[in-house]
C-alpha cells in the first residue's frame, strides 16, 4: 500500500508538472504571436518616427557629404502605399484583438471554473438538486451550461440527461470554434492581400517598361518591385502568427471539450440509477 501511495503521488506530481510546463510554453507562444502580429501595426503607425530618423540622417549626410538615405520603416511605409497601409492596419488590429479575446477566454478558470464544480457537487451531496440546477443555470461558463442542460432533462431519466449534455457540449464547442475561425480567416486573408500587392507592384513595373521607348531607370522600377516585396513581407508577418495561434487554440479547445465532458459526467454519475425519478 505504501508503494502504491508513493506511485500515485509521483504520478500526480508529474501530471501537475506537465500541465505547468505546457501552460508556460503556450503562454510563450501566444506572447510571441502577439508580438509578431503587432509588428505590422508598429511599422505602419511609425511614419513620424521614420521621418524624424530621416531628418537626422539628412543632417548627418549634409555634414559628412554623403547622399541622403531612408530608414527601414520609412521605406516600408512608402513602398506599401496608402491603400495597403490601411488594409494591413485593419488586419493587424483585428488579429491582435482576436488573439487577446481568445487568450482571455480559452482558460480553465473561465470555461471550467473549479468553484462551480465544488459548489455544484456540494449541493448534490446535500440533496439540494434545485439549488444545483439554479447554480448551473446562472453560470455562463462552458461547464455551467452543460450541467444546466443535464439537470433540466433529469426528470426524463439519466439517458435523456446525458443526451442533453452532449447536445450542449456540441453547441458550446461549435460556438468557440466559430470564434477561433476568425483567426484562421485573418491568416488566410493576409498572404492573399500580400500576393495582391505583389501582382499589383509587378504590373506597375512592367507597365513602366512598356510605356517607355528607352529602358527606365532602376530607381523608377524599384517603386513597383518594392511594393511587390513589402506587401508579401507584411502579409507573411500577419499570416504566420495567425496560423500558429489558430492551431494552438484548436488544440486547447479539444482538450477543454474532453475536460468538460469528463467533469460533467463525473458530477452527474450519481443519477445513473435514478431511472425517471425527479431530480
Amino acid at each position: 500500500m505504501l508503494v502504491g501511495s508513493c506511485e500515485r503521488r509521483r504520478d500526480g506530481f508529474l501530471s501537475r508538472l506537465a500541465g505547468v510546463v505546457s501552460g508556460c510554453v503556450s503562454r510563450v507562444l501566444v506572447a510571441a504571436c502577439l508580438a509578431a502580429a503587432w509588428a505590422p501595426v508598429a511599422t505602419c503607425l511609425s511614419p513620424a518616427v521614420a521621418m524624424a530618423q530621416d531628418e537626422e540622417v539628412a543632417v548627418d549626410d549634409a555634414v559628412d557629404g554623403e547622399p541622403e538615405g531612408k530608414s527601414y520603416l520609412a521605406f516600408l511605409v512608402e513602398a506599401l502605399g496608402i491603400k495597403y497601409v490601411i488594409i494591413f492596419l485593419l488586419l493587424s488590429f483585428a488579429l491582435v484583438a482576436l488573439l487577446v479575446m481568445c487568450f482571455m477566454q480559452f482558460r480553465k478558470s473561465v470555461l471550467l471554473p473549479q468553484a462551480l464544480s465544488e459548489q455544484f457537487e456540494q449541493h448534490l451531496e446535500n440533496k439540494e438538486f434545485q439549488q444545483a440546477y439554479e447554480l448551473a443555470k446562472n453560470d455562463d461558463s462552458y461547464l455551467g451550461r452543460v450541467l444546466a442542460a443535464g439537470m433540466g432533462k433529469l426528470q426524463s431519466g439519466y439517458p435523456a440527461a446525458v443526451e442533453a449534455m452532449q447536445a450542449a457540449e456540441s453547441e458550446q464547442a461549435m460556438s468557440l470554434e466559430h470564434k477561433i475561425s476568425y483567426v484562421s480567416l485573418v491568416g488566410a486573408l493576409a498572404p492573399m492581400f500580400g500576393l495582391l500587392g505583389t501582382v499589383d507592384g509587378m504590373v506597375a513595373a512592367f507597365m513602366l517598361i512598356a510605356q517607355r521607348d528607352t529602358a527606365p531607370k532602376p530607381s523608377e522600377l524599384a517603386v513597383g518591385i518594392s511594393q511587390a516585396l513589402v506587401t508579401t513581407l507584411i502579409g507573411l508577418w500577419l499570416a504566420i502568427p495567425a496560423i500558429a495561434c489558430y492551431g494552438m487554440f484548436k488544440n486547447w479547445l479539444q482538450r477543454f471539450n474532453m475536460d468538460v465532458d469528463d467533469e460533467a459526467m463525473r458530477l452527474m454519475a450519481r443519477f445513473q440509477n435514478m431511472g425517471k425519478k425527479a431530480g
